[in-house]
């Protein structure tokens, strides 16, 4: 198998099912080739006696070079003990901010939130707080 460059990348032909060009010069590091025509680079590595594979990014957004450097960050972490693509995982379930929000009212609700000088929040103020968080702040980033 060749070093990926950008020329091997490019002449990567398209074929029925997925496949893997793998890098002669960094183990686990390749190129997987999608039968629709796009292009990512990957690592596999062995975590907790199991074959594992990293996604590092689409072709385009990453050259191989900037995407084989990626690699060798991700391949210290992992020689440390980390596994990022239980990481990935981890922050895919991770809370999200309407989830955050919606518990952050439920908490109001209920007197739990204080407001100045340790007593609970005003009605006034438990309203107007609810309308930024449904009215802006859910609908732009939850």
């Amino acid at each position: 198998m060749p070093k990926l460059t950008k020329r091997v990348v490019d002449a990567a032909e398209v074929r029925e099912k997925d496949y893997v060009i793998w890098d002669d010069e960094l183990p686990g590091f390749g190129l997987r080739v999608f039968k629709s025509g796009k292009r990512s680079y990957v690592l596999q590595y062995r975590a907790a006696g199991r074959s594992r594979r990293y996604s590092i990014g689409l072709h385009g957004i990453w050259t191989p070079d900037t995407a084989r450097k990626e690699a060798r960050v991700q391949l210290g972490k992992i020689a440390q003990g980390e596994n990022p693509a239980e990481a990935t995982q981890a922050d895919r379930n991770a809370m999200t901010v309407s989830e955050l929000a919606e518990r952050y009212i439920e908490a109001m609700d209920a007197g739990l939130i204080m407001g100045k000088g340790g007593r609970p929040k005003r009605p006034s103020t438990i309203y107007v707080n609810k309308g930024q968080l449904r009215g802006h702040i859910i609908p732009l980033i939850g």
